[in-house]
């Protein structure tokens, strides 16, 4: 089915030339999972705490402190 190759090595390849693809169903599964499982509302929840946590993460690989990033994000306008 596969030309001897493994399920590693199709799935890599697939990544390779359909990167967005494989990502979107990916994430549609996962999401689709998350919504029969836990419900619509705590999935969006999920989903917030993930983007809140990516946030976080990200200033402190750029060298910002947790403090720097509370001052962009509700600091003075």
């Amino acid at each position: 089915m596969w030309g001897g190759r493994s399920f590693y090595e199709v799935f890599l390849d697939l990544l390779d030339g359909h990167r967005g693809k494989v990502i979107g169903i990916i994430l549609g599964l996962l999401a689709g999972l998350l919504i029969i499982i836990f419900g619509f509302w705590k999935t969006v929840f999920i989903a917030i705490c993930i983007v809140v946590g990516y946030i976080v993460g990200k200033s402190f690989d750029d060298g910002s402190s947790l403090n720097a990033l509370w001052r962009r994000l509700f600091g003075e306008r």
